[in-house]
Order: structure tokens, then sequence, then C-alpha cells
């Protein structure tokens, strides 16, 4: 059996109100301008300037030697996996993380790792989770050879990792011989919510990347950056991956301008989540996990109306949101106004009324 995505139910009403992701934003008139007026060649032989400037910048915002244009996040984890482990490796992450949870088993299928599962709670494993994990190197175990970090954790809410943490970790993975790598999706909301540079959270990470088509706005593209060894195996992965890509600097543009831009605005997202959280959490029932960045995740079981009914109810009045593990997930982004949040709790509140 295959999977395929569902379709838009085209009975449904026009969707007015759209927080199912921050992937869902569309480009800014100044955005599609950059894009226009970009300066493209052939980026697979490293001919596109716009794809150049992009990558030389990344890797002096995560404090790396070199970074490589890559057309999504999940690439961006599938290739450091690549390059990092061989077959038959441990990789250890959160048990939430999106390696696990969200990338088709691509790890296990295309480089025959197994990924061990870390508890924790919020998405986040603690250190000594990951000390605990470690075995002593003997033939009868497969070598652990990854630890990975989500930053934000996605499922665990939009946690943010603690700098202490982090470092944490990195100290023992590099006293047991293993390399690190930072699933930096949503790194600059992190950034943004604790004034922390993002060279100082991934500083000590072999690995970290940053993805443009969520929060920040751009409609394609993650950066991944490392040492320019590692980043050389990565580009080979990017090419037997068919990643590589031509006159690439027309996306290179638009996630250049997000940084130019769309930045320091993720605070407004993080206010609106925090006032969305709010509003829920006033309604008699309704259980609220306090937002830290740009997501807030709830359930309303407790006000007799179940998530899938109302992501349901919301749905036909225009509203969309996604069920997540259990829990309706909102995300707030640029496309997201103070005034669409309040009448989404204003919706709610009507819902659970006429339940």
């Amino acid at each position: 059996m295959t999977y395929t995505p569902a379709r838009p139910d085209p009975r449904a009403p026009a969707v007015r109100i759209n927080l199912l992701s921050d992937t869902q934003t569309r480009p800014t008139p100044a955005m599609r301008e950059a894009m226009a007026r970009a300066e493209v060649g052939d980026e697979q032989v490293g001919d596109d300037p716009s794809v150049n400037v992009l990558c030389d910048r990344v890797a002096d915002l995560l404090g790396k030697q070199a970074a490589v244009f890559l057309p999504s996040g999940t690439m961006c984890n599938v290739a450091a996996t690549l390059v990092h482990c061989r077959p038959g490796d441990e990789i250890l992450a959160h048990a939430s993380a999106h390696i696990i949870a969200r990338e088709g088993g691509a790890h296990a299928a295309l480089g025959g790792f197994q990924i061990t599962a870390l508890p924790g709670a919020d998405g986040q494993f603690t250190p000594d989770a990951f000390r605990t994990a470690l075995h002593p190197r003997t033939r009868y175990q497969p070598p652990q050879t990854l630890v990975s970090a989500e930053q934000t954790a996605n499922i665990g809410g939009g946690t943010i990792w603690k700098r202490a943490d982090l470092d944490e970790v990195v100290k023992i993975a590099k006293g047991h011989g293993l390399a690190t790598h930072m699933d930096g999706a949503r790194l600059m909301n992190a950034c943004v919510a604790t004034g922390s540079p993002a060279r100082d959270m991934a500083e000590g990470w072999d690995s970290a990347w940053i993805d443009f088509s969520k929060g920040l706005g751009a409609p394609i593209g993650a950066v991944i950056a490392g040492t320019r060894d590692f980043i050389d195996e990565v580009w080979r992965w990017k090419q037997r991956l068919g990643g590589s890509m031509r006159q690439a600097g027309i996306c290179a543009a638009a996630c250049t301008y997000t940084l130019d831009h769309h930045v320091e605005r993720l605070a407004e997202d993080h206010a609106n989540a925090r006032a969305l959280a709010r509003g829920l959490a006033q309604i008699a029932g309704i259980e609220v996990q306090q937002p830290e960045t740009n997501l807030v995740f709830f359930r309303p079981d407790g006000a007799g109306v179940s998530g899938d009914a109302m992501v349901g109810a919301l749905r036909q009045r225009g509203v969309l949101l996604a069920m997540m593990d259990g829990r309706i997930r909102a995300c707030t982004h640029l496309d997201v106004t103070a005034g669409m949040v309040e009448e989404t709790v204003g919706l709610v509140r009507e819902i659970v009324r006429g339940a």
C-alpha cells in the first residue's frame, strides 16, 4: 500500500485562517521582486552567484567553514546522516524527532541506519538520558556514531533546547566518539526567542542547518553547514539524491531576502502564539501547552469535543489546523495576524458552546 497525500476537499469553505503550518506561507511581493532580480547560473557546477552568496552567509551565521543549499530540510537530515554514518550504525535522537517520525524511514531505507529513540519531556532528551543510552563499543552492538537534536522541538511543542544542555550533549558525544547533528528547522525561532546568536546555538555541533520555508517564509530551500570536508561529502549525496539544481538562485534569493527582512519579525509570531494560547486556556475544558515559540498544542476533549471534531468544525468555518500525535497543533507565521488569532479563539469558544 502506498501513501498518497490527501487532496483538499473541494466542498469545504475557502481557507481564511491558515494555522496548519508555517510551511503554508506565501512569498511576499518584495520577496517575489528579489527572486525576479536574482543573478543566476548553473548551481550544480557552483556557478550560481545567488546560491553562493546564501551559502557563504549561512556558513558565517552558523559559525561553520562551508555550507550547501538543498531543496528541503529533510534532505539536509538525510544527507547529513549518510555522511556521518555507515550502514548498520546507530543514531540517537528523541523519540519524537523529525528523523524518526516525519521522514518516511529514509535513514533506514537509504543508509541502513537504526535510530534509537531517547525519552524526554517536550521533545527533548536530557544529557543524562543520552549518557545512559551509550554502550561500550563491542562487536555485539551497532556502532553508535551520531546524536541528533531538533531545535526547536516540533512535536514537543516548539520548545527550545537550553544552551547548557546542547553544550553538555556535545561534550558527552565527543567523549564517546560520536558526531553531532543539529536539525535546525526552526533554529531562528529559538534564536529570536532567546536572543542567542545562531552560531552560539550551533557551536560544537558538527553539522547544523536552517530551513527557509517555515517561519522565515521562503517558498523553498534549506542550507546545511559544517566543515569543508563534510560539505564536500554532502555535495556527493546531493548529487546522488537528485538535489543538485540549475538556476537555483531564484530560490536562493528568496532565502537571502528572509535573512534581511524576516528574522526579527519572528517575534510577532511568538506573540501571536502566546495570545492564542491565552485565549484557548480561558475556555473551560481546553488543555493548552504554553508555547515557547510559534507552535501551540492543545486538547479540547475536556470541553466535550474531540480533537478531530474540533479540527473539522474549524475547517468548515475556514480555519485550517492539524492533528498531530493526538493533539491539535496551531502554527503562527507571517500570514497570520493578531486579528486572525482573536477570531480563531472566538470560533473555538463557539464550537465548545454548541457541543
